[in-house]
C-alpha cells in the first residue's frame, strides 16, 4: 500500500517523545484486559528494535537487566513469590537507600522512545513511507458511504484508508463539524485508490460530507526529567516506587518520572514539581544529589475512559482507529502496529479486541 503520515507537528515528537520507555511484561499498573496484549508485545520487542535497526541505519538503546519493583500496601503479596529478587537488593543496586518496603523483580526491559522513533521514521522513509509534517488534520471526510480522505490546514488528502492515531487530540478530529461539502476530482467509486501524494482540487462531482464519531481521548499530564549520573553504573535496573521511577539510559542518563495530572493540553512543566520528582529519586538514591539536571518535560497521555485502547474499524468503511494507549504507547506499539495491519489487509486479527472497539462508547 501507499502510504502517507499526516502530523500536526513533527513525527514523534509528542507523547512517544515525552515518554519512559518501560517495557513490563507484567504491568501492575495497566488494566487486565491489557495483559495479554502487553505481555506479546513485550516479546516483539527484540525483533521489533532489530528490524528498525537494520532498515534505518541508526542503533536504538534497548536494555534487558530488568526491574525491581517496590510494593505498595495495595499491591498483592503473593507478588513476592511469583517474581521474587534474583539476589539480595543490595547486590542489584548497591547504591539504592533501602526504603524498608517488599521488592519485586520484573524481567521488563526498556527503550529509549526517542531512538526508537529516529528509527521508526527512518526506517518508514526506507520503505517509501511519505510524511506531511506540520500539518494539522481537521477532518476526515466520506464520499458515498466510505472514507474519502482528510481534510488538513494546508490541503485535502485523497485516500480510501485512513487510520486516526492522533493520541490526545484523535477525538477533536473525529468530531470536527469541518467546512461546507467539498468534490473530489475523480470518478464514482475512485476515491477507493485516489493516490495521497497529490492535493485535491475543487472540480468534480462527488459531495463528500462531514464525518461525525466520537472518540473519547483526554490528554493526562506527565513532567519528567532527566539527571546525569555520576557513574554510569550507579543505576542499572529500572526502579518503580510509588512516588518515583528511575530508568537507566545506557549513556549515562537518568529519566526520572512521572506525574499523573488532568491539565488539558498544558505541556508546561512546574519547578516545584520537578524538584520533587529530583528530591524523591535522591531519596531512592542519595548520590543523585551529585547530578545536575540535563532536561525537563511533559507529554500528554492519550487517556480514555476506561483506561484501555481503542482500536479497529469504525461503523464507516475505510475509517480505523488507534489510539488511547494511555500509559503503554510504547510498549504496545509493536502488536498494535501487527493488529491494525491484519485489521486493514486481512480483518481478522490476531487477537480478540472485541474489549478495544471504537464503537463501544
Amino acid at each position: 500500500m501507499s502510504v502517507l503520515v499526516v502530523d500536526k507537528g513533527q513525527p514523534g515528537r509528542e507523547a512517544s517523545w515525552a515518554a519512559g520507555g518501560m517495557l513490563v511484561d507484567f504491568p501492575l499498573e495497566t488494566p487486565p484486559a491489557l495483559n495479554e496484549l502487553a505481555a506479546a508485545s513485550a516479546q516483539m520487542y527484540p525483533q521489533f528494535v532489530r528490524c528498525l535497526e537494520a532498515e534505518s541505519g541508526l542503533k536504538i538503546d534497548l536494555r534487558s537487566e530488568g526491574a525491581i519493583a517496590f510494593l505498595g500496601a495495595d499491591h498483592d503479596v503473593s507478588l513476592i513469590r511469583k517474581y521474587p529478587l534474583p539476589a539480595p537488593l543490595a547486590e542489584l543496586e548497591p547504591a539504592i537507600k533501602d526504603p524498608d518496603l517488599t521488592a519485586i523483580f520484573l524481567r521488563e526491559r526498556s527503550v529509549d522512545p526517542r531512538e526508537l522513533m529516529a528509527g521508526a521514521i527512518a526506517a518508514a522513509k526506507n520503505l517509501g513511507v511519505d510524511f506531511s509534517s506540520d500539518d494539522a488534520v481537521q477532518e476526515v471526510e466520506i464520499c458515498e458511504g466510505r472514507v474519502a480522505g482528510v481534510r488538513t490546514a494546508k490541503t485535502r488528502f485523497a485516500a480510501g484508508i485512513v487510520v486516526n492515531c492522533a493520541g490526545a487530540w484523535a477525538g477533536q478530529i473525529a468530531g470536527s463539524q469541518g467546512p461546507k461539502p467539498w468534490t473530489l476530482p475523480v470518478a464514482s467509486g475512485a476515491a477507493k485508490t485516489a493516490p495521497h501524494a497529490k492535493a485535491l482540487g475543487r472540480t468534480g462531482a462527488l459531495p463528500v460530507t462531514s464525518l461525525q464519531i466520537s472518540i473519547p481521548t483526554r490528554p493526562v499530564k506527565g513532567q519528567m526529567l532527566a539527571l546525569w549520573m555520576p557513574d554510569k553504573n550507579l543505576v542499572r535496573h529500572v526502579v518503580r516506587t510509588q512516588q518515583v521511577y528511575l530508568i537507566p539510559r545506557s549513556n549515562q542518563h537518568l529519566v526520572i518520572g512521572a506525574t499523573l495530572e488532568e491539565a488539558g493540553f498544558d505541556k508546561r512543566t512546574v519547578p516545584e514539581t520537578i524538584l520533587k520528582l529530583r528530591n524523591a529519586a535522591i531519596a531512592l538514591v542519595p548520590r543523585l544529589a551529585e547530578s545536575r539536571i540535563l532536561e525537563d518535560w511533559a507529554g500528554l497521555r492519550p487517556g480514555t475512559p476506561d483506561k484501555l485502547p481503542i482500536l479497529g474499524h469504525t461503523c464507516v468503511p475505510g475509517y480505523f482507529v488507534a489510539t488511547g494507549h494511555y500509559r503503554d504507547g510504547i510498549l504496545l506499539a509493536p502488536v498494535t502496529a501487527k493488529l491494525m495491519s491484519h485489521v486493514i489487509t486481512r480483518g481478522t486479527p490476531e487477537f480478540d479486541l472485541r474489549a478495544f472497539r471504537p464503537d463501544r462508547f
